[in-house]
């Protein structure tokens, strides 16, 4: 579908190359001031270490000056890594706090109610596998066919002659050869 009927030819032409060309010094433009914050960054850092650390003239300077001066250093050292330390935890804290309120602006995630499906183990090796699944994975094939055995059942007589004729060590003697006797 088009929206517009194209009269001239040369007019699209002569459009597509202005926005290109607009595209073009726009790119350059954000390309310049890329490197101009380069520069301002790298002359921000001379300029800070140039305050932050004289130039050291150790020329002249006896064992007991030297030292005393390895401590003063020692000791800014551990000055800038508190401060390096404090300010990654605050960035840190800062992140999460970030975080939660991206999460807060998303809004609450519903989970979608999800359908049961039944798919047979050949769709599903199928699915994960692809091309890779041979054969199939007919799962009750593999199954052992068991035969039901006859339950045995004993006839439901007198149940006083069953009580005598197990009574005794004859009786007991029947249980341990018939293994349980009949009950």
């Amino acid at each position: 579908k088009t929206f517009f009927k194209i009269k001239d030819k040369n007019y699209i032409c002569c459009v597509l190359n202005s926005i290109a060309s607009n595209q073009m010094l726009l790119l350059t433009r954000a390309c310049e001031d890329l490197e101009k914050e380069r520069q301002d960054r790298e002359e921000e850092k001379v300029r800070y270490l140039g305050e932050k650390l004289p130039p050291l003239q150790l020329s002249g300077m006896s064992l007991e000056e030297l030292q005393n001066l390895c401590k003063e250093l020692h000791g800014k050292i551990d000055i800038v890594d508190e401060e390096r330390y404090d300010c990654e935890s605050k960035v840190g804290k800062h992140n999460k706090d970030l975080k939660l309120k991206v999460q807060d602006l998303g809004g609450k995630f519903k989970k979608p109610a999800l359908r049961k499906v039944r798919v047979s183990a050949d769709e599903m090796m199928r699915a994960l596998l692809g091309s890779k699944h041979k054969g199939s994975m007919d799962l009750r094939a593999n199954l052992k066919s068991v035969k039901k055995e006859d339950v045995l059942t004993t006839e439901v007589g007198d149940w006083r002659k069953n009580v005598e004729a197990m009574s005794g060590m004859e009786g007991r003697k029947k249980m341990f050869d018939t293994g349980g006797g009949a009950q």
